[in-house]
């Protein structure tokens, strides 16, 4: 890493460096991931060689109570800091550094599906908080009675995508529902799909002939131009039947551009999933479990559990999971990836 950011820092010092702006930009982002991923290393490094340290100390005299504790607080932090650190390490993936599109659309069964689509709304929510990501609120369609019938959302920061991808596919609810009188058990499913936002230079052919579009207004949260105008927008795909939408801008204008950039990724995405198809056909591979197959089950009664069924990774912790807490289930999910990708 050194060595690479000394290269592009050569590159930097050049005087023609910027007269290709656009790759100057490039090497100036990728430069500085370099550093941050760089101090990040010094920094855990320096903390493993302070808890060495303080271990040395116990062993000369492990009655010490304010030792302990010292060192039982270090090396806590230390383990959280290095799962975070592992996990970016894994980010090796074309579109990982990019911003991610997440939708939620819950399954047939009505108030009881879309309740839990509000729930996962609000667990990614909570997720994307805990790691200074920007949330927008691409589309959102509120459910007849509670919860929502399907939402859109951007989120934007570094990695975005990579951390999210393992959560695409289906997921299953099992709980008593506060819906039903007679305090029954009932299982419910929600599909969530992500895609990375692409940048203008990734080619999707969009053809004006292919699309049709529709204008209605806005409805949930949204600001004051809610329910006002027709300023919302539903972009269908003939061809493939793929159907996008986004209010989240005042203008008509804009939440087309929006509604156009969420096509691009899902045709982009379907592309992806031909190749994918074709290839495993070849290798004579079993596919991954993807779109429409189930993925997780949140068990909230007889029991509590959380469970992927790809890695079988699981807690018991249900409600820090539903509080946005996924990093145990990403970071799983990327090491399965990682030794299916290199079996060897």
């Amino acid at each position: 890493m050194n060595e690479k950011i000394s290269e592009n820092e050569e590159k930097m010092a050049d005087p023609d460096f910027w007269n290709d702006q656009q790759n100057a930009q490039k090497v100036i982002t990728a430069n500085n991931q370099l550093k941050t991923k760089y101090d990040n290393f010094k920094l855990l490094s320096g903390t493993v060689e302070d808890i060495e340290i303080l271990y040395e100390l116990f062993q000369s005299d492990n009655s010490d109570q304010e030792l302990i504790k010292e060192l039982d607080s270090k090396i806590s932090a230390v383990q959280t800091k290095m799962r975070s650190y592992q996990l970016e390490l894994l980010f090796n993936g074309k579109y990982d550094k990019n911003n991610a599109i997440l939708e939620i659309h819950p399954g047939a069964g009505g108030t009881e599906s879309q309740d839990w689509g509000a729930m996962l709304l609000r667990m990614y929510d909570r997720w994307a908080q805990q790691h200074n990501f920007e949330v927008e609120m691409l589309d959102y369609q509120s459910g007849d009675e509670a919860g929502v019938k399907s939402v859109s959302l951007g989120i934007k920061g570094e990695d975005a995508y990579g951390y999210l991808r393992s959560e695409k596919g289906v997921h299953r609810l099992v709980r008593i529902s506060p819906f039903d009188a007679a305090g029954r058990r009932h299982t419910s499913f929600a599909s969530v799909n992500v895609m990375p936002e692409l940048a203008d230079n990734v080619e999707v052919e969009l053809r004006p002939e292919d699309i049709k579009m529709e204008v209605f207004r806005a409805s949930g949260a949204g600001g004051q131009h809610i329910n006002k105008t027709s300023s919302a927008v539903r972009l269908i795909h003939q061809p493939t039947g793929i159907v996008v939408s986004s209010q989240a801008q005042r203008s008509q204008f804009q939440n087309r551009a929006t509604a156009e950039n969420m096509l691009r990724s899902r045709l982009y995405e379907l592309k992806l999933e031909e190749q994918e198809k074709k290839k495993a056909q070849i290798q004579g591979n079993q596919l991954e479990i993807g779109w429409g197959s189930q993925i997780r089950s949140y068990v909230f009664h007889p029991y509590s559990l959380v469970k992927d069924h790809r890695t079988d990774y699981e807690t018991g912790n249900i409600q820090a999971v539903m509080d946005g807490e996924l990093d145990g289930f990403i970071n799983a999910y990327l090491q399965f990836k990682l030794k299916k990708e290199n079996p060897q």
